[in-house]
C-alpha cells in the first residue's frame, strides 16, 4: 500500500484511520482490488493498537468499501462504489410529521457562534462552576462498590436528591414539599413536557406570558394546545386577560422572564382564585430565583395554594451548568402517579450519577455556598451594567426594574424611533451579542427593547462591550 496514513491532528485514532482510508478509496489513491496490510502490520507501522486498526477495517468493510477474504486478507472493493451505503439517512419524501411540528421550525433559531462580548440571556458563568469539587463528588459516586450494585432506579429520581431538594427549597423558597413530592427531571423543559403530556388534550387552551419564555410556548403548541399570550404589566400576569376555557396557565411569578418583574401578592391571590373557579392548573416556573440581589421574594404560589392547583418547577441549569440538565417539579398528590408514569415512559429516571452527585453537593452545603458567591459576582456585573446604561444610554434605553436573575431587560425610551433588529445586527458585526425583546414575544411587543445577560461576560469586558454597543446603535 503506497498510500500513507497520517495520525497528526485531533480526534479519535480509529476515526482518523477510517476517514483517511475511505477518502483514499473514493479518490482512487487506493485502487480497486488492492490488498491492504494486515491489521497487525499497519498497527505496528502507525504505532497504535491492533484493535484500533481492526475497528477501522471492520467499519469500512461493513459500509462496502473493503472486502475480507478468509486466508487471503482485506482488499479494496472491486466493483463500482455507487452501491456503498450513504452516510446520511434517506430523505423520506413521503413521510411527514404532524401539522404542529411542521409549523414549529419557523420559530426555532439555531445557536449563533460565540461573540467576543457576550450578553446572551440565561447562561451562567462556567468559570464559577466548582469543577474540582464536582469531580471529587462524581468519583465518590462512581466508586467500584457502588457501580457493582447499580440497577434501574425509581422514575421519580434519586431518593437522596429528592430529599435534598425538598429541604433546600423549603429553606430558600418556603416551598411546601417532602421528598416524596419531588420528581427529578432533565431540566425545567422536561418538567413542562411531562405536565403537558398528562394534562393537555389536543385543542385545549393554554395561557402563557407575553412576552415570555419561547420554549414553553412552542412545547405546548407541539402537544396540540391552542396557546394564547397574556399581557404582563408591572404587577405581573394580567389575570383578567386569561381567556375563558383555559386549561393550563404557565407563569414565572418570582422573576418574570424576560422582563424581570415580580408578580404582586394581589395578582398571586387573583390567579389562584381564578384557577380554582375555572378548574385550571398553574405551572409556577421559579426561573432564576436563586440569584436575588435585594429583598426576599414573595412567597411562591405553591405555598399560597390551598386547593392543589399549582405545579412548582425548578432547575439547576441556571444555577450550575446548562449541560447538567437537572431540574425538578412538585405537583399535587393527585397528579404524581401520572407524572411518574410519564417520566418512566420518557426516559425512566435520567442520569443517576449526576443526580447522586448533586445530592451530595447540596447536603454538604456546597450549593448554598456557590449561590452566595455567584450572587455577589452577578450583582457586581449588574451594577456596572446599570451604571453604564444610566450614563451612556439615558434617553434611549430604560431599564425595567428587577431584583434577581442573570439578565436585565431594557425598553426603548418613549418617543424614540429605532429599528432594534438593526441594532442587534450591527452589534453582532462589532463582536457584541445582545438580544431583542421581540424575540420573546409571539406578537408585536409594542414597546421594543433589548435583553442583556451578564452570566457569559466577564466584568473586565463589560465596559468595552458597551462601548462597541453604543457605537453600533448610534
Amino acid at each position: 500500500m503506497d498510500f500513507h496514513v497520517s495520525l497528526s491532528g485531533r480526534g479519535d485514532l480509529t476515526a482518523r484511520i477510517y476517514r483517511q482510508l475511505r477518502e483514499a478509496v473514493l479518490d482512487g489513491r487506493l485502487h480497486r482490488g488492492e490488498r491492504l496490510p494486515p491489521t497487525r502490520e499497519l498497527a505496528q507501522r502507525l504505532d497504535v493498537s491492533r484493535n484500533t486498526v481492526a475497528t477501522a477495517y471492520e467499519r469500512l468493510t461493513a459500509e462496502g468499501f473493503l472486502t475480507s477474504r478468509v486466508g487471503a486478507g482485506t482488499f479494496v472493493h472491486t466493483g463500482p462504489l455507487d452501491h456503498v451505503r450513504p452516510r446520511t439517512a434517506p430523505a423520506g419524501a413521503g413521510v411527514r410529521p404532524r401539522a404542529q411540528w411542521r409549523s414549529i421550525p419557523a420559530f426555532a433559531q439555531s445557536a449563533p457562534s460565540p461573540a467576543t462580548y457576550d450578553f446572551s440571556v440565561g447562561v451562567p458563568d462556567p468559570l464559577m462552576f466548582p469543577l474540582e469539587t464536582w469531580r471529587r463528588l462524581v468519583a465518590h459516586v462512581l466508586r467500584p462498590s457502588a457501580v457493582r450494585t447499580t440497577t434501574y432506579g425509581d422514575s421519580a429520581g434519586h431518593a437522596g436528591l429528592r430529599a435534598a431538594i425538598a429541604r433546600h427549597i423549603g429553606t430558600s423558597r418556603s416551598v411546601l414539599a417532602g421528598a416524596d413530592d419531588v420528581l427529578i427531571t432533565q431540566g425545567a423543559q422536561q418538567a413542562l413536557d411531562l405536565v403537558g403530556r398528562i394534562l393537555i388534550e389536543p385543542g385545549d387552551r393554554v395561557a402563557v406570558e407575553e412576552p415570555g419564555y419561547p420554549p414553553a410556548r412552542l412545547l405546548f403548541r407541539s402537544l396540540g394546545a391552542r396557546v394564547t399570550g397574556v399581557p404582563v404589566d408591572a404587577e405581573g400576569l394580567d389575570v383578567s386577560a386569561i381567556p375563558d376555557g383555559t386549561r393550563l396557565v404557565y407563569t414565572t411569578p418570582s422573576h418574570q422572564f424576560p422582563l424581570g418583574t415580580s408578580m404582586s401578592l394581589t395578582r398571586r391571590a387573583a390567579l389562584l382564585e381564578w384557577a380554582e373557579r375555572h378548574d385550571a392548573v398553574v405551572i409556577e416556573d421559579d426561573y432564576d430565583s436563586e440569584f436575588r440581589f435585594s429583598d426576599r421574594p414573595l412567597e411562591p404560589l405553591q405555598r399560597l395554594d390551598r386547593s392543589g392547583r399549582v405545579i412548582y418547577v425548578g432547575s439547576f441549569s441556571k444555577t450550575l451548568l446548562p449541560m447538567l440538565r437537572l431540574g425538578f417539579l412538585i405537583a399535587p398528590a393527585s397528579l404524581r402517579p401520572a407524572l411518574k408514569w410519564a417520566k418512566q415512559l420518557t426516559d425512566w429516571h435520567g442520569d443517576l450519577v449526576s443526580q447522586a452527585t448533586l445530592a451530595r453537593f447540596i447536603e454538604e452545603g456546597l450549593l448554598a455556598r456557590h449561590v452566595r458567591k455567584a450572587t455577589r459576582e452577578y450583582a457586581s456585573r449588574r451594577e456596572q451594567i446599570e451604571r453604564i446604561l444610566q450614563a451612556d444610554f439615558a434617553g434611549r434605553l430604560d431599564v425595567v426594574p428587577s431584583t434577581a436573575g442573570l439578565h436585565l431587560c431594557t425598553r426603548i425610551a418613549p418617543q424614540t424611533t429605532v429599528e432594534v433588529d438593526g441594532w442587534v445586527r450591527r452589534a453582532r458585526e462589532a463582536g457584541v451579542a445582545v438580544e431583542s425583546l421581540a424575540g420573546y414575544c409571539d406578537v408585536d411587543p409594542g414597546q421594543p427593547g433589548l435583553v442583556l445577560g451578564y452570566g457569559s461576560i466577564q466584568q473586565r469586558d463589560i465596559a468595552e462591550g458597551f462601548r462597541r454597543l453604543a457605537a453600533a446603535v448610534r
